[in-house]
């Protein structure tokens, strides 16, 4: 019997991780779809399960809070990107338009803006998959693992 709590507890654990990527997939299938969705999916689910089962086991409490620390750090980290990029566009377009520039500079700046918001925002989406993969594992293992950038919202 408590081989069979032992195996729930590091089950719900891992969903707690997984979900998030669940989250990410569904999110992508929808804006595929045509339905321009963005809400944070990555930290609404992993907070579903956490808040329904924390109270049942510390294993869950722990890594549920771990994975919400980590998607609310990388939801900041992709709103600071884009952020950032939203900026860099609208400064370089007023550049532009204020110095008459050249149509195929204004096209060339968003063109190399789009491609270095691309790779960062691919590396943001291989790192977590990697690192939630990485987490879930080791979840189910029973054994601790801290995600690394992340801020400690909630602890």
């Amino acid at each position: 019997m408590r081989k069979q709590v032992q195996k729930q507890m590091r089950t719900w654990a891992m969903l707690c991780h997984i979900s998030a990527l669940v989250a990410w997939l569904l999110l992508f299938g929808l804006v595929f779809l045509g339905i321009p969705l963005y809400l944070p999916l990555n930290i609404l689910l992993p907070l579903v399960i956490w808040r329904l089962k924390k109270s049942q086991y510390p294993w869950i409490d722990f890594q549920g809070r771990e994975s919400l620390n980590f998607q609310i750090s990388l939801t900041l980290y992709t709103l600071i990107i884009i952020i950032f990029s939203l900026l860099l566009v609208l400064g370089s377009c007023g550049i532009a338009i204020t110095t008459n520039g050249a149509v195929n500079e204004i096209k060339s700046v968003l063109d190399g803006l789009l491609l270095v918001w691309t790779f960062l925002i691919f590396g943001l989406l291989f790192l977590q998959s990697f690192l939630v993969t990485f987490a879930a594992i080791k979840a189910y293992h029973g054994e601790h693992y801290r995600y690394p950038l992340t801020m400690r919202i909630l602890r």
